[in-house]
């Protein structure tokens, strides 16, 4: 498949999945005839894991280390492994701390609501 089938298959651009080959986020890809990139199910999947790690906020440093570890010669060790093990579950403690930011903010805004909504009655 090519490029503008894996962006619409994967829901990113073709400019990020660029990017993330650029970054060496992205396995070594095959290329067909043309030179063209040469996407497959495997390589839609980690584009989509790349996408997920995005979306939760991961930032781009890490996300670029997590890929590096999971691409290299020696990804299956313990070490690299551990070392995304890592990387997860940090950025999960980060997540955990924007949560309970946001519920704080949520109780806020209820408190702010319901004060003009008993002006707005009055």
């Amino acid at each position: 498949m090519n490029i503008a089938q894996a962006a619409a298959q994967s829901g990113l651009t073709a400019d990020t999945i660029r990017f993330y080959e650029k970054s060496a986020m992205l396995p070594k890809l095959a290329r067909d005839k043309r030179g063209w990139r040469a996407f497959d199910a495997a390589a839609i999947d980690w584009l989509m894991t790349l996408e997920r790690l995005r979306a939760t906020g991961m930032p781009l440093q890490d996300v670029r280390r997590f890929a590096v570890l999971a691409n290299s010669p020696g990804s299956q060790t313990k070490t690299a492994a551990g070392e995304r093990l890592e990387l997860l579950e940090r950025h999960q403690e980060r997540l955990k701390q924007r949560r309970s930011a946001l519920d704080a903010c949520e109780v806020f805004l209820k408190f702010k609501i319901d004060i003009y909504r008993r002006q707005v009655k009055s």
